[in-house]
């Protein structure tokens, strides 16, 4: 059995990958190392008076960077 890069896939094909490979336990690990090391960014809290309209733009945000 030859070895597999997870190094070289995208997080889209790791995640992928292991949806198609849910024996595989490396493929897990490293799917879940990458996810514990992203950062998170807090658009806003709760008591925000513009939380509607800062979710709406992160929604826009994440569309538009979808896109293109």
């Amino acid at each position: 059995m030859s070895q597999i890069d997870y190094t070289a896939m995208s997080d889209q094909e790791l995640k992928e990958y292991f949806i198609k490979h849910r024996e595989d336990k490396v493929a897990l690990q490293a799917y879940l190392e990458r996810r514990r090391g992203r950062r998170l960014e807090v658009i806003t809290t709760i008591d925000d008076p513009e939380f509607d309209s800062k979710i709406q733009a992160a929604i826009r945000q994440q569309i538009s960077d979808k896109q293109g």
